[in-house]
């Protein structure tokens, strides 16, 4: 008779998982009918069920995740009573999974935007009836970015609730130039995240709205590299009264989704402090093997010292999410 195999221990060890994204049915069917099946030029829409994802979060370790729907979110209409519908149902989709698993899933909850009135009056009824512990963002809705004037109402009622917003990346209205024929994934996504937060700063949004909570994804994108070039404008733009950027982006969460090893977690610490690191998977749209490799990763690099690693992997999501601590 042989030997059992030892059973490998997950790598991480309760993690809060800030990046994670789920596909209920109604979305999956809203987005094949849109044209959306192989979303942001990505080969195809992966499965996603409860069932399978508590699997794979239990292989890595992951105690609960924060639910959020992926670029391109719910604007596949250009009709806005569809993309308000479609937001309502999948918000209420995600907060049954919710219900049905308090203990392992949370909500991002997704907005009709660009439409502003349907966003806020969603705001009030995710946070309010729904119970969702969060908003997420994409960088841009039909190439408005959220540093517009126009989101500036939307900003105000996330203020006033001091609500936690996960800024997701999606295609530039650009991609077809820029994207050099690849999946948009591969450098759009962090070049628009860094245009997204480059405008929240330089717009003086930041600012005015030090109260929301703001996550950014895939190790802060190409901002570590860039925040200096973007102070250093500001500063040019109006030297009287110039934006700290450093200061404002210093204030942000950053997740670490992707492969933040082993070169842009270490230039993110170079702006911040080991206290804005959150932990991500990305999964389903990062296959469950790579974020448990990725995970390895993150448990083993000396970048991170223990201490360092309980604050990213559930430390500082704690004290955005204390219903999941």
């Amino acid at each position: 008779m042989n030997d059992p195999q030892p059973v490998s221990s997950p790598p991480l060890h309760s993690a809060i998982d800030v990046h994670a994204h789920f596909l209920t049915p109604r979305l999956r069917e809203a987005m094949i009918r849109t044209g959306h099946d192989q979303p942001d030029g990505m080969p195809a829409l992966p499965q996603w069920d409860p069932q399978t994802a508590l699997s794979m979060m239990d292989r890595t370790g992951i105690r609960s995740a924060v639910l959020s729907v992926s670029s391109p979110g719910v604007l596949l209409s250009d009709d806005p009573a569809d993309v308000r519908d479609l937001a309502r149902v999948v918000n209420e989709e995600g907060a049954a999974i919710v219900a049905q698993h308090p203990d392992r899933f949370g909500l991002f909850a997704s907005l009709p935007l660009p439409d502003v009135h349907s966003a806020i009056g969603e705001i009030r009824y995710a946070l309010d009836d729904l119970g969702a512990d969060g908003i997420a963002l994409e960088t841009h809705y039909r190439g408005i970015y959220l540093g517009a004037a126009e989101f500036e109402p939307v900003m105000k009622e996330l203020n006033d609730r001091a609500a936690v917003v996960h800024v997701h990346p999606t295609s530039p209205a650009c991609w077809p130039q820029t994207s050099l024929g690849r999946p948009r994934p591969m450098i759009e996504f962090l070049f628009d995240t860094t245009r997204a937060l480059t405008s929240l700063a330089l717009n003086g949004v930041l600012d005015r709205h030090p109260a929301v909570r703001f996550i950014v994804a895939h190790s802060g994108a190409a901002l570590p590299v860039l925040a200096d070039r973007i102070a250093a404008f500001a500063f040019t733009e109006n030297p009287q009264q110039p934006i700290n950027v450093l200061g404002a982006l210093r204030r942000l969460y950053y997740d670490v989704a992707g492969f933040a090893l082993p070169r842009a977690l270490p230039a993110l610490l170079s702006l911040v402090d080991t206290d804005r690191l959150l932990y991500g998977s990305d999964y389903p749209f990062t296959p469950d093997w790579v974020a448990s490799g990725l995970a390895e990763a993150l448990a083993g690099t000396d970048v991170l010292t223990d201490d360092d690693r309980v604050l990213l992997s559930r430390g500082n999501a704690a004290s955005l999410f204390p219903r999941l601590a």
